[in-house]
């Protein structure tokens, strides 16, 4: 016979801690916290275990909301939208459009994180090296630069950047990392003599860098705040109506390369 605690230990958890009538949240009774915490501080005291606030918290948020939709061209909002359209539930059909995100659509983010410390443990003198040994590693395109549809510039990334400047001015966040954003814009734009600006990946992963975010959360926290268009678009596909639909009109047919 055993006291149970083996039981007890086979989940180990610094996030809840729950018996009847109770609830706490990180060491926070959960009536504390329900009208007096905003949703993206609640979400960063759940995952990252500390509370935040001011300029930091106003910049988590400013990430969050800069990355919720991007349209129905975008791989995720496009699945949540057809899933709908098949007779699942809203949160199946969030799932669809979750479960699209990843290394290529979703996780640029991360990456883009994980070359700012790169470059950062290379120093000012090292940015090329550093560039060129990412490369390759991880191929010709680097995480967070340039972007397909947005041309010249994405619209998120100055304001976004602009929120970090004054959070930085006022001493909530280092300032480091928009700089190293920053030199790696230069670099590119001499390497290929036109400007390669930040995109929304480059300059959500200069917030989540500053903030001191491991690289994995970059991609966590996208997944979040994209939730959220999926939920705008499962929702807006649910009232429009439609049955099975498929990425294109039925009248248009694929290309058959058979014998």
């Amino acid at each position: 016979m055993t006291d149970g605690q083996d039981v007890a230990d086979w989940w180990r958890t610094r996030i809840i801690d729950m018996e009847p009538g109770r609830i706490h949240l990180r060491g926070r009774p959960v009536q504390e916290l329900i009208g007096t915490t905003g949703f993206a501080e609640m979400i960063w005291l759940m995952v990252m275990g500390e509370e935040i606030a001011g300029d930091r918290a106003r910049l988590f948020e400013a990430a969050l909301v800069a990355a919720v939709d991007h349209g129905p061209q975008a791989p995720s909002i496009a699945a949540a939208r057809m899933a709908a359209t098949c007779g699942v539930g809203l949160q199946a059909a969030m799932a669809t459009g979750l479960n699209m995100l990843g290394d290529v659509h979703g996780g640029a983010g991360e990456q883009a994180v994980a070359l700012y410390r790169a470059v950062e443990r290379a120093g000012p003198e090292g940015l090329a090296a550093a560039l060129d040994a990412w490369r390759a590693e991880h191929g010709p395109f680097l995480p967070g630069f340039g972007h397909r549809y947005h041309k010249p510039v994405d619209p998120r990334a100055p304001r976004l950047l602009a929120l970090v400047d004054a959070a930085a001015e006022q001493g909530a966040v280092p300032g480091a990392y928009a700089e190293i954003g920053r030199a790696i814009e230069r670099h590119l734009a001499a390497e290929r003599g036109k400007p390669v600006p930040m995109n929304i990946d480059g300059a959500t992963a200069v917030i989540y860098a500053e903030l001191g975010c491991p690289p994995p959360l970059a991609r966590g926290f996208f997944g979040l705040s994209r939730s959220v268009g999926l939920l705008a678009h499962a929702w807006e596909q649910m009232e429009q109506g439609g049955r099975n639909k498929g990425p294109t009109p039925p009248g248009y047919r694929w290309t058959y390369d058979g014998d």
